[in-house]
């Protein structure tokens, strides 16, 4: 697709009443989907970037450097680039419109919806967490219909479990910052996307989600997000 790049994983196309969308996985919690004519980046901070096209969009959900690089949305960045961002991001960031949990924007042909993404018990040290409740976000992004979910930095919090109507949901899982994969795929077996990739595991066994999946009915699909 992209000549002289090698990915960790194959581009996934998925199709939708506005066309096709295809993802393609950079690397831990940065991939890229292609839709509508349009470019749009999820988190891009880790992997590489040389040669990937420009964005139209990017969206960030949180300020740690496997989520956030300013440098790497520097080089991504063209004129008229949209990036969205919660607001301890956009701190950091120029140019990103704010959004919080709970809002919705319209980029182009995407509908965006932040979600709360947050650490209930898990810190570096007592009385402190990783992640903030109100810090950070997921995103919930619809095209043509299909709503696709991206937890960003989250234990398997009750906004998780109360999601509605997701077709495809990235689930992160890698301690001490996030969950185990028992614990998301708990947190998938309550609001049971069609599809669920693990993905933001770097050292997680995901074989071990996608067994304690068996017998739910949810397509469970694992891909090398690291590379050989």
């Amino acid at each position: 697709m992209f000549a002289g790049i090698v990915f960790g994983a194959p581009v996934q196309e998925f199709a939708t009443s506005a066309g096709p969308l295809k993802l393609t996985p950079i690397q831990h919690a940065s991939l890229m989907i292609q839709a509508g004519g349009k470019v749009l980046y999820l988190d891009p901070a880790m992997g590489n970037f040389e040669g990937m096209p420009p964005a139209d969009y990017i969206l960030i959900t949180d300020i740690h450097g496997d989520h956030m690089s300013p440098e790497i949305v520097g080089k991504l960045k063209k004129s008229g680039t949209e990036i969205v961002a919660p607001q301890a991001v956009a701190d950091k960031v120029t140019g990103a419109a704010v959004i919080a949990a709970g809002q919705t924007k319209k980029i182009g042909p995407f509908s965006v919806e932040a979600v709360p993404a947050y650490n209930l018990k898990r810190g570096p040290a007592e009385g402190k967490l990783f992640h903030d409740k109100g810090r950070g976000v997921g995103y919930v992004v619809t095209y043509g219909g299909k709503r696709f979910y991206f937890s960003g930095d989250t234990e398997a919090i009750p906004e998780m479990k109360a999601l509605k109507n997701i077709d495809v949901a990235f689930v992160c899982m890698n301690l001490p910052y996030t969950m185990t994969p028992e614990e998301a795929a708990e947190a998938v077996r309550a609001f049971h996307p069609k599809i669920v990739y693990p993905y933001h595991y770097m050292g997680s066994d995901t074989a071990a989600f996608k067994k304690a999946l068996d017998g739910t009915g949810i397509d469970v699909r694992l891909l090398d997000w690291y590379g050989k």
